[in-house]
């Protein structure tokens, strides 16, 4: 969506941290247009600066929902396992539809929201396919319930619809918590970098939000506390624990005059230092974009998903439709052929072929930046597997 904006050359989308960097012409109108084709999207558009990595939250946190639908879902499949035992029962087709309907359209509303975005962007999506899939495997239960002569043990489909919808929260659940350990990696690297510096004015020394600081600014860091940004030694003499940049395990010396660097930690000594590089120009900024660089990367083998991913949707409901009007051309009722051509629809509906992939570098990434391995690109990581030979230096 973001490429097809007049005047935009390159667009990634990093949907770890729910960010896009986006190389364009600059114009007047160009911003406007970029979050109006992410709204269109349908997505919310929100400025750079305002964009928060997920918390540190509980394991099961937005688990509600999943547990919802499996309460509802279970009743529904307990008859299928019973007949594994020799056991014949069925529940009312009131009792379905009371259990499947909320499942359908409440829990599974996500889903027709994302689908008619997508229907708005002239494009196919999984959750298009989840929609259309679940809700002719509802209709036709409705269809078939309603149609039926009282008294009759019609067959009904409302547990195939529940509980693939149920499955795909689920899984939606998963991803969003995969998510949310991934960037627990760029947190810590963030979380290197102190609030407040103590800065030298002209009323001696005060403290001010790191965010404040300028270059050629005058800091005070105390003995124990990190640099909180990148800059010359200009007074003091002390040891710095740099292994957060460079593995190195013992102190570093400093003398006046020498580099310091941002998130370092300060040893025993008081020292004065001059501002170098604040904000995006810091090393551990530059560090933290790499990590974030590389996670947002697309390998050679996601460019091949994506180009699956794009025609996905529309061969499935091309099979559908075909396998409908085959079974009615082959002399079936019209209630067979539908229901195989619903088959089609919701067997593909959970598909994760746009998913693994990127929750695979994603994780991968952000689990090797947690131990202080930096990978640049996505490509150095799928290539990686070629390695025969490593060679370390004494870090």
């Amino acid at each position: 969506a973001l490429k097809k904006v007049p005047g935009v050359q390159d667009a990634s989308v990093n949907l770890a941290t729910e960010s896009a960097r986006v190389r364009f012409e600059p114009s007047e109108q160009i911003e406007a247009q970029l979050r109006r084709a992410v709204r269109d999207a349908g997505y919310e558009p929100r400025a750079a600066d305002a964009a928060q990595l997920p918390q540190d939250a509980s394991p099961w946190a937005g688990f509600a929902p999943v547990a919802l639908g499996l309460v509802l879902s279970i009743p529904l499949v307990l008859p299928m396992l019973g007949e594994l035992f020799g056991q014949h029962w069925m529940l009312p087709a009131w009792t379905q539809f009371l259990l499947a309907t909320p499942v359908q359209f409440i829990l599974g509303g996500r889903f027709y929201v994302g689908g008619w975005h997508a229907l708005k962007a002239r494009s196919g999506n999984m959750d298009l396919l989840v929609a259309i899939g679940t809700t002719a495997g509802w209709a036709l239960s409705v269809w078939l319930w309603l149609r039926a002569e009282p008294g009759d043990m019609v067959h009904l489909y409302f547990e195939a619809s529940a509980v693939v919808v149920t499955l795909v929260l689920l899984g939606k659940w998963l991803e969003a918590r995969a998510k949310r350990q991934t960037t627990a990696a760029i947190r810590a690297l963030h979380a290197l970098r102190p609030d407040v510096a103590h800065l030298i004015g002209p009323d001696g020394e005060v403290d001010v939000p790191v965010a404040e600081v300028l270059p050629a600014d005058r800091l005070v860091v105390r003995p124990g506390e990190r640099f909180p940004v990148d800059g010359t030694l200009l007074e003091g003499h002390t040891q710095v624990d740099e292994s957060m940049l460079t593995g190195e395990p013992l102190p570093v010396p400093k003398d006046p005059g020498t580099r310091l660097t941002g998130g370092s930690i300060n040893g025993e000594g008081r020292v004065l230092m001059q501002v170098s590089a604040v904000g995006k120009e810091t090393v551990l900024a530059r560090i933290i974009r790499l990590v974030e660089d590389a996670q947002a990367a697309k390998a050679p083998i996601q460019r091949l998903v994506d180009q699956v991913s794009a025609v996905f949707v529309p061969v499935v409901l091309v099979i559908a439709l075909v396998t409908l009007l085959g079974w009615l051309w082959s002399g079936q009722a019209f209630e067979t052929a539908l229901i195989h051509a619903v088959a089609v629809l919701v067997i593909a509906c959970p598909c994760a072929l746009g998913l693994a992939t990127p929750a695979a570098i994603m994780a991968g990434t952000g689990v090797a930046a947690k131990h202080g391995i930096l990978i640049k690109d996505a490509q150095a990581l799928e290539l990686a597997h070629k390695v025969d030979v490593v060679a370390f230096d004494k870090t």
